[in-house]
């Protein structure tokens, strides 16, 4: 299973932000062995930009993990809004 995980992050914490989910995605690889992806969308909106984390191939779990994570670093008070968690199955796996 692949997690995307989108929310919104005021533009002007952009380089600040971008240094801690770096930081988070790292850890997490090196802990849990997990492949992932960090994607912001090119244009801001009323200030706020929208990133995206991707996760690739985790374990049912995973999603958990991920949140205590978060939860334990500093990103929930630079992230407007709700995180938003997508769950998708590889299809040639489901054949």
């Amino acid at each position: 299973m692949d997690l995307y995980v989108y929310y919104r992050v005021q533009a002007a914490d952009a380089a600040v932000f971008l240094t801690k989910i770096t930081e988070l995605q790292d850890n997490l690889t090196r802990e849990y062995g997990v492949r992932s992806a960090l994607k912001r969308r090119p244009e801001e909106m009323d200030g706020l930009h929208t990133w995206m984390e991707v996760y690739l191939e985790v374990a049912e779990d995973f999603e958990a993990t991920l949140e205590l994570a978060v939860a334990s670093s500093d990103l929930p008070s630079m992230i407007v809004g709700k995180r938003h968690v997508e769950h998708f199955l590889d299809l040639t796996l489901c054949a």
